[in-house]
């Protein structure tokens, strides 16, 4: 654990950080606003010293691991204790910090608080605040215009920026980390605090490295409220009253340069956080699955067109129109189909099987010239591209998803001995294309031309599912015992071997990006899920240790997109009045920011990690993420304006898209979808495994 020692007005944690001040008081002056430092030891009677086990004469230089630091410094009228706990932390060490702040003044005054410590490495930073900013956080070459970090600089009204202050609600973890390529450090703290929403800041450029937290709150250089709108810096004060006292409670944490190092400590806080933040799953795994499959057939699907529609409005009577589009994976397709067709099988519910059936069948006949899928069937103009930047070109992501269930759909038909040859064909022509456009370096690219087959975009991670779809269609030829087959399915593992090195560099370097169609090389969770799916099944297909390695890497990293806490929503809000817990949720990405349950796909792929390494962390997050979404399942007509077993896409958790506390009020093909899926994959493993998901009694 490191040293904290106190000497010649500064704070120092082992070689990492630094502190000039106990903490700023932030007036207004301007547009903006001035920070005046409380020092250490300033004022009467505010000396800092060391007390240890209660051994007196402690030194008020370095500091042993057992000590109990106290720190005392008064200015502008504010005076400050701060008592410093070493923790050892079964996951990592840290120092719990209590920051006692008394207002001394004459009047009132309105004013925030900033507590803030300097890195002490000299390289260029990189950040993490965990589902909100990701290393740089956009490449310069993205579309998808939200906050980057520029060492440099830049426009705020581009969103760029060498500094960045955010609400501490729009975070996963209320924490902001650091790397400096010496080391990194991170503070951490609640959501909500005595002053109100805290916040995570952090600026990085010529005049060095510097992370802080806010009470209450800042958003600048600009505030956040949609991709490509910046809004005017947001900077609540609090009125503080002569001998009014708060106290401020924060973490801090230094470790390693290595991209990953921030693991532990994510994994520290989650099991802090675990207690106090319980679940309240509104109903077990049958109710979940008859409830969601109900939903698609009822509300989804569209037997006149055969489509499973993206999007069903919850207010039917003032005619808000339905989206009768269909993605063949993702928002929409083929995963949801698999899942609808496993439910109306083991149901007896031939209504189900029809359904899903019939759009598989319309999926598997929609093949591009390229002898791919096309992205999207799109009513009044038939199959096209999708949600892509250019006309003709379809995403790796969304066509690999559809390709992956479609080999898990039939794969399950075959072993109830019903078979779909138009399926197979399918899954063999987007394979074979993917193995022949697939680059000697093993990247399988971002986007295709769906006429000509050329490979139009190769940057980022898109293509990474393409990885398990390879191995479970080969397992398909094999065990169909097509001998013609088994060349081909050799060549299929070859290629996922080969990607699977390629693509693992994303991972490695915490930093995996360009999944969904419509956040162009953004980093997201659903990148994550992506890497859990692929590695994992890297892992079984060949029992190295190192795929299990990359898995267990990539699990983490989703985990800093899934919260540790349940949010304070406002009083008056539906998520508020519904009391809706959000530990488990994920966030969606730094640029779509808002709360969604598309981790259940990843579900099986997390079961399996955890009796693949025995770390329950694994199952503890996959039983929260399963447990937030057994909730906003509409129980009957009416629940929360919905119609019985619609399922939202967006939950708001912060001020970006929507006021925090609303939901959107359109259910999704994939959100009911993904229920649907997950119940019965979690029933499938607490049946195989005993696992118990503590959801309530059926």
């Amino acid at each position: 654990m490191a040293e904290v020692r106190v000497r010649e007005g500064e704070i120092r944690v082992g070689d990492r950080l630094r502190a000039t001040a106990l903490l700023e008081v932030l007036l207004p002056e301007g547009g903006g606003e001035r920070a005046l430092p409380v020092p250490i030891g300033a004022g009467a009677g505010g000396v800092s010293r060391a007390e240890s086990d209660g051994v007196p004469g402690a030194a008020s230089g370095a500091v042993a691991h057992s000590t109990l630091l106290v720190v005392r410094g008064r200015a502008h009228g504010f005076a400050a204790e701060g008592v410093w706990t070493p923790r050892d932390g079964e996951d990592a060490p840290y120092w719990d910090v209590d920051l006692r702040v008394r207002y001394e003044g004459e009047a009132p005054l309105e004013a925030a608080l900033r507590v803030g410590f300097d890195l002490l490495g000299t390289g260029r930073p990189t950040w993490l605040i965990p589902g909100a900013f990701y290393r740089e956080n956009r490449l310069p070459h993205c579309t998808r215009i939200y906050p980057r970090y520029d060492f440099a600089g830049g426009d705020p009204q581009q969103l760029v920026s060498d500094r960045w202050a955010f609400r501490a609600d729009r975070a996963a973890v209320p924490a902001v980390f650091a790397w400096d390529g010496e080391g990194s450090a991170a503070l951490a703290t609640a959501e909500t605090g005595p002053l109100g929403i805290s916040g995570v800041g952090f600026a990085g450029n010529a005049d060095g490295t510097r992370i802080w937290l806010d009470f209450p709150y800042r958003e600048e250089p600009v505030a956040f409220p949609a991709p490509g709108t910046p809004g005017p810096a947001d900077r609540p004060r609090h009125r503080f009253v002569p001998g009014g006292e708060v106290v401020l409670r924060f973490r801090v944490w230094i470790g390693g340069p290595e991209p990953h190092a921030y693991a532990p400590f994510v994994r520290q806080l989650y099991r802090l956080d675990r207690p106090v933040n319980p679940l309240r799953p509104w109903m077990g795994l049958r109710r979940a699955a008859e409830l969601t499959a109900h939903g698609l057939h009822r509300w989804h699907y569209k037997p006149e067109l055969a489509i499973l529609c993206e999007t069903a409005a919850f207010d039917r009577e003032a005619g808000a129109p339905d989206r009768p589009n269909m993605h063949v994976g993702w928002v929409s397709g083929t995963p949801w189909l698999h899942a609808l067709l496993e439910y109306g099988r083991a149901q007896g519910r031939a209504e189900y099987v029809d359904a899903a059936v019939a759009v598989m069948d319309k999926i598997a006949s929609g093949l591009a010239p390229a002898g791919i899928f096309w992205g999207e069937w799109r009513s009044g103009r038939g199959w096209s591209q999708g949600w892509t930047p250019n006309k003709g070109w379809v995403h790796a992501r969304t066509i690999a998803e559809a390709a992956l269930f479609t080999i898990r759909a039939l794969a399950a038909e075959r072993a109830r001995g019903v078979d779909h040859p138009t399926w197979a064909e399918a899954v063999r022509s987007n394979l074979d294309y993917v193995c022949r456009v697939q680059r000697p370096d093993g990247a399988l690219g971002a986007y295709y031309h769906a006429e000509t087959g050329e490979v139009m975009d190769w940057d980022g991670a898109g293509g990474l599912l393409w990885i398990a779809a390879l191995l479970e269609g080969a397992e398909l030829l094999e065990t169909a015992a097509e001998g013609a087959h088994q060349n081909q399915a050799a060549r299929f593992r070859d290629a996922a071997l080969l990607a699977g090195r390629y693509y693992r560099r994303f991972v490695d370097e915490a930093y995996i990006y360009g999944a969904p169609e419509d956040v162009h090389l953004c980093p997201t969770s659903e990148d994550g899920y992506n890497a859990v799916i692929a590695y994992v099944r890297l892992y079984e297909e060949t029992g190295d240790p190192e795929w299990l390695a990359v898995a267990r890497q990539a699990a983490d990293w989703t985990m800093t997109f899934r919260w540790t806490y349940n949010l304070t929503f406002p009083e008056h809000t539906m998520l508020a009045q519904f009391d809706f817990r959000s530990r488990g949720a994920d966030q969606a990405s730094p640029s779509n920011q808002h709360l969604h349950n598309y981790g259940l796909i990843a579900l099986p792929e997390m079961v399996r990690l955890w009796r693949h390494t025995g770390d329950d962390y694994y199952l503890e997050r996959t039983r929260d993420n399963l447990a937030c979404f057994l909730q906003f399942i509409a129980r009957a007509d009416g629940d929360f304006n919905a119609y019985r077993g619609m399922v939202t896409e967006r939950y708001y958790n912060t001020n970006c898209f929507q006021p925090k506390g609303m939901l959107l009020t359109l259910s999704h093909a994939w959100s009911a979808g993904a229920v649907l899926y997950a119940a019965q994959e979690a029933a499938r493993y607490a049946a195989r495994w005993g696992i118990d998901f503590g959801l309530p009694e059926e």
